[in-house]
């Protein structure tokens, strides 16, 4: 089914909202050099539209026939003979009172970067555009383009000596045949056939992974991490801090310490000896963890950024998605590998259990986490919420909470509004109930859950904040034969 043309009124309409990133007033062109760095900028920034006929004041100028049929033989001459490599815009022209406006729709670039006639290489910057200079930009637009990855970039000055042999020896032995590294096969020539290094140099990937000192080379590859006692990050006090360094097996272990020990354990159903339950899972902190290491960009000199608040933990990685992926596409398992080879070798030195498989799995196991796409700051934060229960009084040793029995009588019914706002979470826990008073334990296994400080935060706790579910022993609220049953209020909303 084809688009709806233009019209005036859409066109209007279009007009009155400006310009920005994705749209664009000319007047006129005569020169198919401007008009190929106008193509190139949006064919580079994710597409958009140039209007000409149309003044930068949003005032339609108008073209005659004329001026059309001299734009239509400059735009082909502009997009294929002036751009490397062409990039194919639609145009479309519109009838308004002052004349013919052209519109010319540019489409996000597949084969970026796109240079025009002089090699120079352009991107949109709010309604303008500018010439890119910095290595680090051009580094990333090649790598968007599929032109070059940088795990593997050869580390200058570097050789097998600086490898940690033996580490390197068991991987082979533990991952690979005798046909895949033959034993009397010298040591670079192993690593090139890995795609570890090239024979002379380490890669990024062979010094990240095998390296006896990576600080030495790349020193901005580590992990900041702090535990602030409040919810700020301009707090000046902290609880703990470290810069953690080494390859990446190293900076995975030492980080996930680092988040547990700064974590609050649940007591819960175990006994008094035993540690407890980390408040968020394990698994969900490993995957996210992970994420960061292997699919950071590595073009960006920064160091990964771990910061533990009273209510949430944040982990920052250098470099936003890559512009074909979205947080909705991560969400759901769609993956574009910023770091091929190094993701093909970690998955053998990092719980890594599959291409696209990280995200998702971590948001089952912890469905309180926020993905945060920085554009502009060039910057992707994977941010987890911790349990109310555990942040509530911040800076005090939490355990289990459980608010205050309901005491009052309720005579009337649930209203329509108020069943409207109740969590999904909680209709089932009181389905699980029923009739019938149950203890955690019972409750946790009708629901499927096995992740304890998960049940209160999602469904328990809710459950009594609003007053479908009361405790049976409310003067002892910690009792271990602690139950739960439906209040008046939760038998109709039962119902």
């Amino acid at each position: 089914m084809s688009e709806q043309p233009l019209t005036e009124a859409t066109l209007l309409a279009r007009i009155a909202r400006g310009e920005h990133t994705r749209q664009q007033f000319k007047r006129n062109f005569h020169n198919p050099d401007a008009l190929a760095a106008e193509l190139a900028a949006f064919a580079n920034s994710g597409g958009g539209t140039l209007l000409i006929g149309v003044a930068d004041d949003g005032i339609i100028t108008g073209l005659s026939a004329a001026d059309v049929r001299q734009l239509n033989q400059m735009l082909s001459n502009a997009s294929s003979q002036h751009l490397r490599p062409p990039v194919h815009p639609h145009t479309e022209n519109v009838q308004t009172h002052a004349g013919l406006v052209m519109v010319v729709t540019v489409p996000n670039g597949l084969a970026k970067p796109y240079l025009d006639q002089q090699g120079r290489i352009w991107v949109k910057q709010g309604a303008d555009k500018r010439h890119v200079t910095a290595r680090e930009e051009l580094q990333r637009m090649f790598q968007c383009g599929g032109l070059v990855y940088a795990d593997v970039v050869p580390v200058a000055g570097t050789t097998s000596a600086d490898l940690d042999e033996p580490a390197f020896r068991r991987y082979l032995a533990q991952h690979f045949s005798a046909d895949t590294a033959p034993a009397g096969l010298p040591l670079d020539a192993l690593l090139q056939n890995l795609g570890l290094g090239d024979g002379l140099e380490l890669n990024l990937t062979g010094l990240l992974l095998f390296g006896r000192n990576p600080l030495r080379w790349r020193p901005a590859y580590t992990i900041k991490a702090v535990a602030f006692p409040g919810t700020r990050i301009t707090d000046t006090r902290y609880l703990d801090s470290q810069d953690i360094s080494g390859t990446l097996p190293q900076q995975y272990t030492e980080a996930l310490a680092f988040i547990k020990r700064n974590l609050h354990r649940v007591q819960g159903d175990q006994g008094f000896n035993s540690p407890g339950i980390l408040e968020v899972p394990e698994i969900a902190l490993q995957e996210l963890l992970v994420n960061a290491l292997v699919h950071r960009d590595y073009f960006t000199s920064a160091s990964i950024r771990i910061l533990v608040f009273a209510d949430r933990i944040d982990i920052i990685s250098p470099g936003h998605l890559p512009d074909s992926l979205s947080v909705d596409d991560i969400r759901h398992g769609k993956s574009n590998r910023r770091n091929p080879t190094l993701s093909e070798h970690a998955f053998r030195l990092l719980p890594y259990r599959g291409l696209g498989s990280g995200i998702p799995r971590a948001l089952d196991e912890w469905p309180q986490i926020e993905l945060i796409d920085e554009v502009s700051g060039n910057q992707f934060t994977a941010r987890v919420q911790r349990p109310r229960a555990q942040w509530a009084g911040a800076g005090e040793q939490a355990t289990e909470q459980v608010e205050a029995p309901v005491t009052e009588q309720v005579t009337e019914q649930v209203t329509e509004q108020v069943t409207e706002q109740v969590t999904e979470q909680v209709r089932r826990l009181c389905v699980a109930l029923g009739q019938e008073a149950k203890g955690t334990k019972e409750l946790m296994q009708s629901l499927n859950l096995k992740h304890r400080p998960s049940f209160l935060e999602g469904y328990l706790n809710p459950a009594l904040q609003q007053r479908f579910v009361e405790l049976t022993q409310p003067d002892s609220p910690r009792s271990p034969t602690q139950k739960y049953r439906l209040t008046a209020q939760g038998k109709v909303l039962l119902k």
